[in-house]
């Protein structure tokens, strides 16, 4: 999915709108560097042995991480005039090096609240063991004729 240059406005987006998907390759070295970027340096998440004796199969992707790739997918799609509000996930099949996510995305609902065009997205990301993250994202869209 590419990066939009220009906004979305409120008036373009339907609810049941699909957002295109986002394929995410899950590599080692991925994994490592977003979790020590969002500076968690548990052992899980970047020494394989480690994780083994813990009991995982290999290291594996954090929550922040996970949290900012959500983020990401939607902001992408949205374009960068769009305002992330809430974004509640929760996580499930852990995200192992040597995969893929596949994030995937709709629209569940659009309202205007005090001038501003407000929608609810549901998102989910897969992975080979089936979903790793899943939630609602709450957005603020420009609107035609008017500010943000």
């Amino acid at each position: 999915m590419a990066r939009l240059a220009a906004t979305l406005r409120y008036e373009e987006v339907e609810v049941g709108a699909e957002l295109p998907e986002l394929v995410i390759d899950l590599t080692p070295t991925l994994i490592i560097s977003t979790a020590i970027a969002s500076r968690d340096y548990q052992d899980v998440h970047h020494d394989r042995d480690l994780a083994q004796q813990r009991g995982s199969k290999d290291i594996f992707m954090n929550i922040l991480s996970s949290n900012g790739f959500v983020g990401r997918y939607v902001s992408d799609w949205a374009g960068p005039e769009a305002l992330i509000r809430k974004v509640s996930i929760r996580l499930g099949a852990p995200n192992y090096p040597n995969d893929q996510m596949r994030m995937t995305g709709v629209v569940e609902s659009k309202q205007l609240a005090d001038g501003h065009g407000l929608l609810e997205l549901s998102v989910r990301g897969r992975n080979g063991l089936g979903d790793h993250v899943s939630g609602k994202v709450s957005l603020a869209l420009p609107r035609d004729g008017m500010e943000r």
